[in-house]
């Protein structure tokens, strides 16, 4: 089974507009790679040049943020939802 990566709408334009992406990666970091090679473009919107998640770039597995999990060391198992969420600035 295969885990699952909801595309926010403003990267949709690298997925094909597709909003419900599955990933067979074991981690945060490999999803990211499977990403790119499926979607060129994308991990550069999402890591740094350091290869960091950038700071405005929100990740999370079932709702919790990988932050304070393992990072981009976050396993995965079948049946988990990876959101990738932007932070919204504003005021």
């Amino acid at each position: 089974m295969a885990k699952k990566v909801r595309i926010p709408t403003p990267l949709r334009k690298l997925t094909n507009n597709e909003e419900l992406v599955e990933v067979q990666a074991a981690t945060i970091g490999e999803a990211i790679s499977e990403l790119q090679s499926r979607y060129p473009g994308i991990k550069e919107r999402l890591v740094d040049e350091n290869g960091e998640v950038r700071r405005f770039v929100n990740v999370y597995v079932n709702e919790e943020d990988i932050r304070f999990l393992n990072n981009q060391n976050t396993p995965l198992k079948d049946g988990d939802e990876i959101s990738i969420i932007p932070a919204i600035a504003g005021g």
